[in-house]
């Protein structure tokens, strides 16, 4: 009206009688599209969290919503579907059923694995492996970790191998870590969580972890952090180029990696 007739607001309030503080009234809340666009994303990664705690993620990230609103998209968004599976009569899915890796850095395995110094110091090691050409990009030996140690090997080898597609994680505190869940959605990366109890999730982290035991935390006697590093680095080389993969037609890693186009190798 005020285009139209050439009138102020307070002659246009007085004619349609309205209060001039609704006309110039400004919504605070976020925008919905965008919230939404979050809480699938949350649900994708976090497959066994209900509205309430990513409703609590969501506040942490700095969205002004009350848990309400969180519910009420939640619902209408068909995510609580995921969570009442009737028990004894089928199957319980945390996801729908996992496709195999068809290319290089489309899923990797991640886990952890614990041993100790000559002086009985505790480390741990964070084993990362490609399920397609089962290259492992790193064997990270430290006292202990944290989700943004997590995050900082990952953007150290993200250098020379870039960002997988997906990550296969079990429920550890280091992977459900604030730090990891930020840096997979700014990168688009999707954080597969396997069920607690059940490692045969993450098989190919299992057997990874297995001949990491075998062939090199059992097989060598660690004398410094420096010592442990250098060590599983060895390893880590000689498994990359040496070693043989039945399961890969006795090629090597890095041989299956140059076969499918992959340029950054060890």
């Amino acid at each position: 009206m005020q285009a139209s007739y050439g009138v102020s607001e307070r002659r246009a309030c007085d004619v349609f009688p309205t209060n001039r503080a609704t006309v110039r009234y400004k919504s605070r809340r976020p925008d919905q599209a965008s919230l939404e666009m979050r809480i699938k994303d949350l649900a994708a990664t976090r497959v066994r969290y209900g509205y309430r705690r990513i409703h609590v993620l969501l506040r942490r990230e700095g969205w002004r919503v009350n848990h309400k609103k969180t519910r009420r998209i939640y619902r209408e968004l068909g995510l609580q579907l995921r969570n009442k599976t009737p028990k004894r009569k089928v199957k319980a899915k945390l996801r729908e059923d996992r496709v195999p890796a068809t290319a290089p850095n489309e899923c990797w395995s991640m886990d952890f694995l614990s041993d100790q110094l000559f002086d009985g110091r505790k480390i741990r090691v964070l084993s990362i492996v490609d399920n397609y050409t089962r290259l492992s990009p790193a064997l990270d030996v430290r006292f202990s970790y944290r989700g943004s140690d997590v995050v900082e090997t990952l953007e150290r080898i993200a250098i020379q191998y870039g960002r997988p597609q997906r990550i296969r994680v079990d429920q550890g505190p280091e992977f459900i870590s604030k730090d990891l869940d930020l840096w997979a959605y700014q990168h688009d990366v999707v954080l597969d969580f396997s069920r607690p109890g059940k490692p045969t999730d993450n098989a190919f982290a299992e057997s990874f972890n297995g001949r990491i035991r075998a062939e090199c935390l059992n097989a060598n006697w660690f004398l410094s952090l420096a010592d442990a590093r250098h060590k599983c680095e060895a390893w880590r080389h000689d498994y990359n180029n040496v070693r043989p993969h039945s399961s890969l037609g006795n090629q090597t890693p890095v041989e299956r990696a140059f076969a499918s186009g992959q340029a950054s190798l060890p």
